[in-house]
């Protein structure tokens, strides 16, 4: 599975396609280099041959009457005359070019059975010759049948490769091709974490640009449409807050105003309708606030947290209670997770008239679970409830919220690297899980107890 993993990645199909084809066109080269060699080998013996029976021609033509009838009778070492049972092949055209370039032109060379050339008794000895037939003339004119002997040469046969230096090539390539793949897709790797962590951080830090020219564009262009994201979000945000903060003085000039209605029943209508507005500016300057907030990660007691939060609701005489504790600690942003951790607990007893909290590690995460005791949402719904200013009324009774809050609470988690999800709890009501991974460590004060026990 993980080896299917790799080579679906960019780095395993380079990485297979550079030692596929290292290996084969090495292999490949060694044997051409090998058929050439052989070729080489083939030429050279073909011109010694020639340069015998050269020699042997000129002692003919240069020897007395006894010695030259000798030489014709029976040869010398390596060439002799034949004895008629040679049986002919065909006709070896570089071996009769260059016989006649250096005798006479009419020169030809045939090439014969090896084992027809020689004695029975020694044919298992000499099964590795090579025989020609060779006849040129003499300078008397007179023909002159030769048979020549010679190792045998094998130019189309393919090496066989040594086990050895395939071995060391494999492994030297594999080497190789492993760190150059990793070189070419480093950077697209990064690429890709970065598009991912773009939804989370907008304020991340710009990618080093790096790598061929290619990636280096798709890097710059990334970064440019980083930038411009931030400023489109921050021109957004900042907009929304000039907005939301000015609409609190006439609100508030309002509100003086609407007191002096002497009619009690449109008072109260107007009084709730522009509680509605306020509750709308108030919304709009924390989410401007979570998307702004710039505090750094440092380690936080969970518990301890989630005390404070839990405690805050409870004085209001709201029924919310800490039904289990992790004893761990995490690495988080305070007033972020504070704010986030309020307005999921806020939310649970506005809809569900009570709540629970718990926290459980599992794995290398903590899971944060406000439980609220309410009617629940459609499971096609529990995600588009993030939306801004998405309420479901018909869903869940109507509380004066303007479709916020969770929109609030998500973005907050995100500064602090959490994941928020809601689901409906199988006993009924609504559960917010937020889960935490960073940090994760147990705490001085659960150590301290485990190691007193």
């Amino acid at each position: 599975m993980i080896l299917q993993r790799y080579f679906d990645s960019m780095a395993g199909r380079l990485f297979l396609f550079l030692l596929v084809g290292v290996i084969g066109s090495s292999s490949l080269a060694l044997a051409l280099a090998d058929v050439r060699r052989k070729s080489d080998l083939e030429r050279i013996n073909i011109v010694r041959l020639v340069d015998r029976v050269q020699d042997l021609v000129s002692l003919i033509d240069s020897a007395p009457e006894p010695l030259r009838d000798q030489m014709l009778s029976e040869g010398i070492l390596g060439l002799r005359p034949p004895r008629g049972g040679e049986r002919i092949i065909g006709p070896d055209p570089e071996f009769s070019r260059v016989l006649a370039s250096r005798l006479d032109p009419s020169s030809r060379a045939q090439r014969a059975v090896p084992r027809t050339c020689i004695q029975p008794s020694r044919t298992s000895f000499y099964a590795q010759l090579s025989c020609w037939v060779i006849s040129t003339e003499l300078a008397d004119n007179s023909s002159i049948v030769l048979v020549a002997l010679s190792p045998r040469t094998d130019t189309f046969d393919l090496p066989r490769l040594d086990p050895v230096f395939l071995s060391i090539l494999t492994i030297t390539v594999s080497v190789l091709a492993f760190l150059a793949s990793r070189m070419a897709a480093a950077p697209l790797r990064d690429l890709s974490l970065a598009a991912r962590e773009l939804g989370r951080d907008l304020d991340r830090e710009p990618l080093p640009e790096r790598g061929p020219y290619e990636v280096r564009d798709a890097t710059r262009a990334f970064n440019l449409m980083q930038a411009k994201l931030r400023d489109h979000v921050v021109e957004r945000t900042r907009i929304l807050a000039s907005i939301t903060h000015d609409l609190q003085t006439p609100l508030t000039r309002l509100r003086l105003r609407i007191e002096k209605v002497a009619d009690p029943a449109l008072r109260s209508r107007l009084v709730d309708d522009l509680g509605g507005m306020l509750a709308l500016v108030r919304q709009g300057l924390d989410y401007h606030r979570g998307n702004e907030s710039e505090e750094p990660f440092v380690r936080l007691a969970l518990d301890s947290l989630l005390d404070s939060v839990v405690e805050d609701a409870a004085e209001g005489g709201r029924p919310a209670g800490l039904v289990q504790r992790s004893g761990y600690d995490i690495e988080g942003k305070p007033r972020a997770l504070q704010r986030c951790l309020a307005n999921l607990l806020d939310n649970a007893l506005k809809y569900g008239g009570a709540a629970e909290v718990s926290a459980t590690v599992e794995g290398d995460a903590v899971r944060i679970r406000i439980r609220d005791f309410g009617p629940g949402i459609p499971e096609e719904k529990l995600e588009s409830v993030f939306e801004p200013f998405v309420r479901l009324e018909t869903a869940r009774p109507p509380m004066g919220g303007v479709g916020l809050g969770l929109t609030i609470a998500r973005a907050l988690a995100l500064k602090s690297e959490a994941e928020l999800v809601l689901a409906n709890h199988p006993q009924g009501g609504l559960e917010a899980c937020l889960t935490i991974r960073r940090g994760l460590i147990p705490s001085e004060a659960a150590a301290s107890h485990s190691s007193a026990a």
